[in-house]
């Protein structure tokens, strides 16, 4: 599959997946936005991703990267957040992993604490009152070595050491349940022992599939501390290993995401929801019958085990259509970034579609 006609085509036939519903219940004062990764293959800087949010009627945008910027300069920024205010979009910031133990890090100069205080300081230029950051990846949880616990202690001191900056600056710490890293207690013990008047979370309900934990049980444990979202559904379904799981457009999977909604709007309705449209991805197995898998999750309660187990059992694979990014020998064909900026396009505004309709999100769309 090459030809973007055909891709459009195929995408317009995966959208009847989810027909909005007429009459949504209004999810009262919950701005609805997106994360800028969701538009990843466009490479798209703040201006651009800014008049694209605009164009599609949004209440804020969370600009996840300091990539996603033209400069860092103050002078620029304040360009943006200016053009933010003029446009009536709210700005969330957001940067990348604060842990330097983490292999999330990579081989960055300087420590966690210089990375945290250029979140902090970009998002105080754009008028964000929260910077979305993340500790690690799955490699940091798989290990043999309690990488995990030492990531974690590592990311309690890192945000215990911008504390005075981050309250001079009025910009609220969001820590991401990222890519596998924690499930959602131990997002929140690093949230507690840290200091929750300063840091936060970023909830995220793509991630927490990979730790075995339904994204109920997410919102459940981090409610109360979410600043900013990142929302996506996913189709979650039985495997002869144990479960799979494959990210997908909103409505296109088994997430209960009206029990979602409806929790967000009782334990944290100042806090935008930011659609994060990962599609392109295969499933992934989580091969819980196997007993080598556990030495991952010793410490997981078995109440929410059995809440996953049952989010599988009443789920199925996702039947659309689907370009998969992750495709590398095809990457370099001009036709193929073509179908990914497409189907990245397509499944984000049908999500935001799906968002206002269906579940009632959003300010704008209703006047």
């Amino acid at each position: 599959m090459h030809r973007r006609s055909f891709l459009k085509a195929s995408l317009a036939s995966t959208a009847a997946f989810a027909i909005p519903v007429s009459g949504a219940p209004a999810a009262t004062g919950i701005k609805l936005g997106f994360d800028t990764y969701s538009l990843r293959a466009f490479k798209w800087k703040s201006f651009e991703l800014l008049d694209y949010a605009a164009s599609q009627n949004a209440d804020a945008i969370q600009i996840s990267s300091l990539e996603d910027y033209e400069s860092l300069e103050p002078s620029h920024l304040q360009k943006v957040r200016a053009k933010a205010e003029q446009l009536g979009i709210m700005i969330d910031a957001g940067t990348g992993c604060i842990c330097p133990l983490s292999t999330s890090w990579g081989k960055r100069a300087g420590t966690g604490r210089d990375a945290m205080l250029q979140g902090l300081r970009v998002a105080h230029e754009v008028n964000a009152r929260s910077v979305r950051c993340f500790m690690g990846s799955m490699q940091d949880r798989r290990t043999n070595d309690n990488s995990l616990e030492r990531c974690m202690e590592e990311t309690i001191k890192v945000f215990r050491s911008v504390k005075s900056e981050a309250q001079d600056l009025n910009v609220k710490i969001a820590l991401e349940n990222h890519a596998g890293d924690m499930q959602a207690r131990e997002v929140l013990t690093i949230i507690q022992e840290s200091g929750a008047d300063f840091v936060g979370a970023c909830l995220d309900t793509g991630n927490p599939m990979w730790v075995m934990e339904n994204p109920l049980v997410t919102m459940e444990v981090l409610g109360p501390y979410v600043s900013t979202t990142h929302v996506r559904d996913s189709a979650v379904f039985e495997h002869p290993q144990g479960a799979a799981a494959q990210w997908v457009a909103m409505g296109d999977g088994n997430v209960d995401l009206a029990g979602l909604v409806a929790m967000h709007q009782k334990v944290c309705p100042q806090a935008a929801m930011h659609l994060e449209i990962i599609t392109g991805r295969p499933p992934q197995v989580l091969p819980y019958f196997d007993p080598a898998f556990w030495k991952w999750f010793p410490k997981m309660p078995a109440s929410e085990f059995v809440r996953f187990v049952d989010l599988a059992k009443h789920g199925h694979p996702f039947m659309g259509v689907m370009v998969i990014e992750d495709a590398a020998a095809a990457k370099k064909l001009p036709e193929f970034q073509a179908a990914l900026k497409e189907q990245q396009r397509v499944d984000l505004e049908r999500s935001l579609d799906y968002a206002r309709q269906t579940l009632g999100v959003g300010i704008k769309w209703r006047t």
